[in-house]
């Protein structure tokens, strides 16, 4: 129902048919990551995004994201692209390093290509945590249908 009777408003839309999603993943703290995966694909195939229509790629780690993230968003072939991962801290400034890296390089890419890019890469004290954050993944699926939608309706 509309907040405003004299204002247009865009509705949220989760519809994914026909709506083509790159995602790529770390493979990087795999068992979360693989976690991570399989929640935001059974989410896109729920929300009607074919299976023909998503394309996953693995990269060794957080930090190759965003090359990957670019190349596909270039390649004019996907309306929206995932990024999953986990970047746990350990006992060295790497975890900042990697944690403020990833989502700047992410953040520059979607602005860059004017793709939405939902960020499901977790960035968690230890693994207890990022097992609990495991639904990222559907969150995530449901962003990048919802922007995907969203900047079609704003085209």
């Amino acid at each position: 129902m509309p907040r405003f009777t004299d204002i247009p408003e865009i509705a949220p839309n989760l519809d994914g048919q026909g709506l083509r999603v790159g995602v790529v993943m770390s493979r990087f703290n795999q068992d979360v990551c693989e976690g991570l995966l399989s929640a935001c694909t059974a989410e896109l195939l729920r929300l009607g995004v074919a299976a023909t229509d998503i394309q996953i790629a693995t990269v060794p780690g957080a930090l190759e994201i965003p090359l990957v993230l670019q190349t596909m968003g270039k390649s004019g072939r996907f309306d929206a692209l995932i990024a999953l991962g986990a970047v746990i801290r350990g006992e060295t400034y790497h975890f900042e390093l990697v944690s403020n890296e990833q989502g700047s390089g992410i953040t520059r890419v979607a602005l860059d290509t004017g793709l939405p890019i939902a960020n499901g890469i977790l960035t968690t004290e230890d693994d207890d945590q990022a097992l609990a954050r495991m639904i990222k993944g559907t969150e995530c699926a449901q962003a990048a249908v919802e922007m995907a939608r969203l900047l079609k309706a704003l085209a």
